[in-house]
C-alpha cells in the first residue's frame, strides 16, 4: 500500500483526535517550546517525581529533547477540555493523594496519543513518537515507586505497559504554555485553594498531549 501523502495524514490523525474527543492542531517542530527550568517544577514540587518512568529522573532531558526534535519538521498538539469524570470540581472533593483521582482524564490523554501514534506509524510515518501530559497512571504504583533503593534503565524493562507508557511534554522539558500559545490556544495554572498543591477550584482543566510525525 502506498503510503499517504502528508496533509491527508493529518487529516486523517485530526479527524482521529476529534472522534476521541481532542482538539488538535498542527505546528511545526520549530514552535516546539523546551525549556531548562520546566524540569524543576518537576523535581521541586510535584508528587510523582522519580516515581514513573514517564517522569523526571527517567526521561530524556531537555538536551536530549533538543537533539531528538532536530530530526522531526511537523507536530500535532492535542488539547483536552475538562475532567469527563469530574465535570464540576470543588477543593473539598480533591483527595491529598489526587493523582487517582484524575485516572479517567490521564488514561482518556495517554490512550489518545497512543493511538495516533500507532496509527502514524502503521501508515509509514514509522518516526512517529508521542507525548502525554502528566504521570502515567495504568498501574497503581509503578515498579520505579516499589523498587528500593537506586533506580536504572535496567529497572526499565520490568515496567508492566512497556509498549504503551511514553513521557509527558513537561517531563522531558517543553514548555506547554507556550508551545500552545503558537497555535492559539491560552493554557493557564488552575488557581487552587489557599496556595496549596492539587486543590484547585474548578474544573476547567485544559490538558495538552503532542504527537511527533515526520
Amino acid at each position: 500500500m502506498a503510503k499517504r501523502n502528508l496533509a491527508d495524514e493529518l487529516s486523517l490523525l485530526s479527524a482521529h483526535a476529534e472522534e476521541k474527543g481532542g482538539v488538535p492542531a498542527i505546528l511545526p517542530v520549530g514552535e516546539i517550546v523546551v525549556a531548562e527550568w520546566v524540569r524543576l517544577k518537576c523535581r521541586f514540587g510535584c508528587k510523582g517525581y522519580g516515581k514513573h518512568f514517564s517522569c523526571p529522573p527517567h526521561t530524556p532531558s531537555p538536551e536530549e529533547m533538543r537533539r531528538v526534535l532536530s530530526g522531526y519538521r511537523t507536530a500535532m498538539l492535542v488539547r483536552f477540555d475538562e475532567d469527563p469524570a469530574h465535570p464540576e470540581i470543588r477543593p473539598e472533593d480533591i483527595p491529598a493523594d489526587f493523582h487517582s483521582f484524575y485516572r479517567r482524564m490521564i488514561l482518556w490523554i495517554w490512550e489518545t496519543m497512543w493511538e495516533l501514534e500507532k496509527m502514524a506509524f502503521y501508515d509509514g510515518y514509522y518516526k512517529a513518537f508521542a507525548f502525554g501530559a502528566y504521570p502515567c497512571i495504568f498501574c497503581e504504583t509503578c515498579v520505579a515507586e516499589e523498587a528500593e533503593g537506586s533506580v536504572d534503565e535496567s529497572l526499565r524493562r520490568t515496567c508492566r505497559m512497556m509498549d504503551r507508557v511514553r513521557p509527558s511534554m513537561e517531563a522531558v522539558g517543553m514548555d506547554v504554555f507556550a508551545t500552545a500559545r503558537h497555535v492559539g490556544w491560552e493554557i493557564d495554572p488552575i488557581p487552587c485553594a489557599d496556595l496549596e498543591y492539587g486543590r484547585i477550584i474548578h474544573g476547567n482543566i485544559r490538558s495538552v498531549g503532542l504527537l511527533l510525525i515526520t
